[in-house]
């Protein structure tokens, strides 16, 4: 049975303010007792999280409408890039993992993260447009605060 996110209780308070930042984290929680509150498993996350950065430097492969993209770089982009993302949003297909283990997923995630140091290529994003290195980093912050949340341990 799917979990609606938008209500989900005791995610844990996030904040990252580099992609070090959430792999430290990532790290922390993969030799932790983790609980995952939402429909996804810590594998899950972690594999979904490293196919969204890499779709910043390869392009996602889809974008929304223009008509779309404008009202959604006027009203959401700011909300979006500085504040944190809700919970509950339904991702494409190319962006929903299947069972992945917590290792595989972890490697995956070190593999995307070494990727953004290496490349300074970004592609549009399929909402916002051309928003640049520092948009893509801080959307990516957003996104993985937003995704790692939903992981509680003993300590949060």
């Amino acid at each position: 049975m799917q979990i609606n996110t938008k209500k989900v209780q005791g995610r844990r308070t996030v904040r990252y303010e580099s992609l070090d930042d959430l792999l430290a984290d990532a790290r922390h929680l993969s030799e932790a007792e983790v609980r995952a509150l939402g429909n996804w498993s810590q594998g899950q996350i972690y594999e979904h999280l490293a196919r969204a950065l890499d779709s910043s430097i390869d392009g996602a492969g889809f974008s929304l409408p223009a008509p779309v993209r404008w009202i959604m770089a006027l009203l959401m982009k700011r909300k979006f890039l500085t504040k944190d993302l809700p919970a509950g949003f339904k991702s494409t297909a190319q962006f929903i993992p299947g069972e992945t283990p917590v290792e595989a997923g972890l490697a995956s995630l070190e593999t995307a993260i070494a990727r953004q140091a290496q490349d300074s290529k970004r592609a549009p994003h399929p909402a916002f447009g051309n928003i640049g290195f520092k948009g893509w980093n801080d959307f990516n912050l957003r996104h993985a605060e937003m995704h790692m949340s939903f992981l509680a341990n003993g300590e949060s």
